[in-house]
């Protein structure tokens, strides 16, 4: 594993917020690796990933508005991919990224392929972490059953047994020492030291406004739009917002893309398992050959 020591906090601002991200040093004549997380996650997501790859490559990692150390929006109607992605194309030119590789889990992977749309020259490889042009409902409305619900915990444990009464399917072989770990990355402490979710729970307001009848946006000329960038898709075996047959039809779609499975997860898989590692240095091999 490199040294993950060497990184700077900073933010950028789109449409009057101030946005955080932070900034892992790495060698300039290599991409950089735009890391974005789900819905209800944050910058924490992906320090298990960073630890194996910081110092051989730049790393830039956010948090979308309304989670973490990034504020929160008045207009809860703004917690949306168009506009997720917006700001992160502020940050991209801000940065004067002409090369990156993105890493989106879940919602990072929907802001990804918007971004593929947006700046097609840009994005020379993808991860997408157990997300592809079509979300299974049945996901989606486990989604549905907790985010944005108030919650509130006396200590860590209580924190992490209640991930795990969330997430048992998910990550079927965890311990309680995985479960805090979780439950660290996922919440915060407040003020008066109770642990709580680390997200505005307004993010939730878009999402249950939608039908759920409602016929979803065909996302597959988004997915198109990597054209000849190399893409690896990332399913969790257990998923229920990935289906096989999607993950199958993506690998089809492009010229340079590939699937790999992550046995016994989940939605979706944390980036440590030893199948995810693989998978994504091979992609890193790959846009540097």
């Amino acid at each position: 594993m490199s040294n993950t020591s060497t990184w700077a906090d900073s933010s950028w601002t789109s449409d009057g917020l101030r946005l955080h991200y932070r900034d892992y040093a790495g060698p300039k004549n290599r991409p950089a690796l735009l890391c974005m997380p789900g819905l209800t996650r944050n910058i924490r997501d992906f320090e298990p990933l960073i630890a194996h790859l910081a110092g051989d490559w730049r790393i830039i990692a956010v948090e979308f508005r309304g989670r973490g150390e990034s504020e929160y929006s008045k207009a809860p109607a703004s917690y949306a991919p168009p506009v997720y992605a917006q700001d992160v194309a502020l940050l991209i030119e801000e940065l004067k990224l002409r090369k990156i590789v993105t890493i989106g889990t879940s919602l990072g992977g929907l802001v990804s392929m918007m971004l593929a749309a947006m700046l097609p020259d840009r994005i020379v490889g993808a991860v997408l972490n157990d997300i592809g042009p079509v979300v299974e409902q049945r996901g989606l409305d486990r989604i549905k059953s907790y985010v944005g619900k108030a919650q509130a915990w006396p200590t860590w444990v209580h924190a992490a047994r209640a991930a795990a009464e969330q997430n048992a399917d998910v990550y079927p072989g965890y311990d309680l020492e995985n479960w805090i770990a979780m439950a660290k990355r996922l919440n915060t402490l407040t003020p008066q030291g109770r642990v709580v979710p680390d997200y505005d729970p307004r993010i939730a307001e878009p999402i249950r406004a939608e039908q759920t009848n409602a016929v979803p946006p065909d996302l597959w000329p988004l997915y198109e739009a990597f054209g000849e960038a190399q893409v690896l898709v990332l399913r969790g075996e257990l998923s229920d917002i990935l289906s096989a047959e999607t993950a199958r039809a993506m690998g089809r779609r492009l010229p340079n893309a590939k699937v790999r499975t992550v046995p016994d997860v989940g939605h979706a898989p944390v980036l440590d398992e030893p199948a995810s590692v693989r998978a994504i240095q091979g992609l890193l091999k790959a846009v540097m050959a």
